[in-house]
């Protein structure tokens, strides 16, 4: 078998392993019961038009890939679907804040000082347990916020039990984890702007 072919097989077995990622993906609402995908994906846009509605904003947090993935998920949901998004990871704020508060609080103290009740906070974590995403959701918590988590790896990480949804992707790779949670927030978007398949 030649290197291509070799190639394209492990290809093609990558991509068979990460569409049974995104198929096994799971999500429970705040009391920990089981949604299919499409009832969660029909209940965030409709919290979506609520926030844009009420003039309120939607949050997007993540650390390293997952700080990327907010970057990109809040400039899409702002300039395509004209849904006003933000992403907490500037740089000179993370610095700072890491700095004089610990960066367990870079996230909180951010949504201490911009969130308002009604907005809609999308928290990213592979691994479920960044006690800076955590500590964000207990403070978005307390100043009224609605929380999306994402998470992956362990079955029993923290953050799965601690939004109003929870989407968990059952991987323990980064890579996979990180583009079930790309193609989720892509998903959610691009079905909220009028996606069809095409026949």
């Amino acid at each position: 078998m030649s290197i291509w072919a070799r190639n394209m097989s492990k290809f093609n077995q990558y991509l068979d392993s990460l569409h049974r990622v995104m198929s096994d993906a799971e999500v429970t609402d705040v009391e920990q019961q089981s949604l299919p995908p499409s009832d969660a994906i029909e209940q965030i846009i409709v919290w979506l038009h609520e926030v844009r509605d009420a003039r309120k904003k939607n949050i997007f947090i993540g650390n390293g890939g997952s700080a990327a993935i907010a970057s990109h998920m809040a400039i899409d949901y702002s300039k395509n679907g004209r849904l006003p998004s933000l992403a907490f990871n500037d740089g000179a704020a993370l610095t700072c804040l890491g700095n004089d508060l610990g960066y367990e609080n870079v996230f909180a103290e951010q949504i201490e000082l911009h969130a308002r009740e009604g907005d809609l906070v999308f928290t990213i974590s592979s691994s479920g347990a960044s006690p800076n995403i955590l500590a964000a959701v207990d403070r978005a918590r307390k100043v009224g916020c609605r929380v999306v988590t994402l998470s992956g790896f362990r079955e029993n990480n923290p953050l799965r039990n601690m939004g109003d949804l929870n989407w968990y992707v059952k991987s323990p790779e980064y890579g996979f984890v990180e583009i079930a949670h790309l193609v989720i927030c892509h998903t959610i978007l691009d079905i909220e702007m009028g996606w069809k398949p095409r026949h």
